[in-house]
């Protein structure tokens, strides 16, 4: 009896020490199968990898490729997949944390889409180990749908979020040098034909009847409404109710798209009139034809500014100002 307990003792501890080394054996050969830092899976080496015991994180993304699928976001994510499992396999870990990335593609693994009854990809699955110091009761995986393109920043957050804490492997994008070279020859591009038509081209933009020109439409804009209209998306004119048009909303916050124009119109042909009997009119060698022109100018002032303050009391009758003739 004794001797039968001994042997029974023996046999435990034989095979409890062999038990071991499988385990560590099945993180280190699924290593040595990663490229890019990714294992490449079927139905047979994703149930072995997810089998129990496992001692590591294991994040496996169910995806479908190619084309004839039409699964966009499988195709366009596969490159920010690889950048996260190649980030984690370069940057330095907590120590005995070790996590392994898989890709099941739907070629490749039919039956374990049939039996997760997986409708939709990508899908990623991150297992957590079920012996060893980060082990955890509930061995079930955490699920990551895809609602809609996403970056690899953001599911490696998620990824972090469901590992032990501590510092982990920072996520690094390649050096687009392609981009890098482009940006560097349209620079020097812009710079050269800059330098080039430079003689020609600063003359102009330092002009100040240029700018005061522009300055004076931008003014005219603003202050007419017209950021008004893109915000409330107002009607260009509406009808009366008699079979007409009306071209001024009545109260002073409402507006339409043609009554914008007009007043822009009228503070254009106001503004023109104030400038030219301030700067235009002085300079003008004949007395007589100085004394028409502020007539002129001084009589259409007056009738658009007239007019203007009609519009005013048009919009709201409590307006309390006017000008004849209107």
């Amino acid at each position: 009896m004794k001797l039968l307990i001994l042997a029974v003792s023996i046999l435990y501890f034989v095979t409890s020490s062999l038990s071991v080394v499988p385990i560590s054996d099945k993180f280190e050969r699924f290593q040595s199968l990663s490229r890019l830092g990714l294992v490449d899976l079927d139905d047979s080496s994703y149930e072995h990898l997810t089998s129990k015991p496992r001692d590591y994180h294991a994040a496996v993304i169910l995806t479908a490729t190619e084309a004839r699928y039409g699964c966009t976001i499988c195709r366009d994510f596969q490159t920010e997949w690889e950048l996260i499992a190649r980030s984690w396999n370069k940057g330095p870990k907590p120590e005995g944390l070790k996590l392994l990335f898989g890709t099941l593609d739907f070629n490749n693994g039919r039956g374990t889409f049939q039996k997760l009854m997986l409708q939709t990809a990508p899908v990623v699955l991150l297992f957590p180990p079920t012996v060893g110091p980060y082990a955890r009761i509930d061995s079930s995986p955490a699920r990551f749908d895809f609602s809609g393109p996403i970056t690899a920043d953001q599911l490696y957050s998620w990824i972090d979020r469901h590992l032990p804490e501590g510092p982990k492997p920072q996520l690094v994008r390649p050096v687009n040098y392609v981009r890098l070279v482009s940006i560097v020859t349209i620079f020097m591009g812009v710079f050269t034909l800059f330098t080039v038509s430079s003689p020609y081209i600063l003359p102009i933009l330092q002009n100040r009847n240029l700018w005061a020109a522009v300055s004076l439409i931008a003014i005219l804009l603003f202050t007419s409404g017209h950021m008004f209209n893109h915000i409330r998306k107002v009607p260009y004119v509406a009808g009366d109710g008699r079979g007409g048009i009306n071209y001024f909303a009545g109260g002073f916050s409402n507006q339409f798209g043609m009554e914008t124009q007009i007043i822009a119109a009228i503070y254009g042909v106001l503004s023109f009139a104030t400038i030219a009997l301030a700067m235009k009119v002085p300079r003008m060698a004949d007395i007589k034809a100085q004394q028409l022109a502020v007539v002129i100018w001084g009589a259409i002032l007056l009738g658009i500014y007239s007019f203007l303050l009609s519009i005013f009391r048009m919009k709201n009758s409590g307006y309390p100002f006017f000008l004849p003739p209107f």
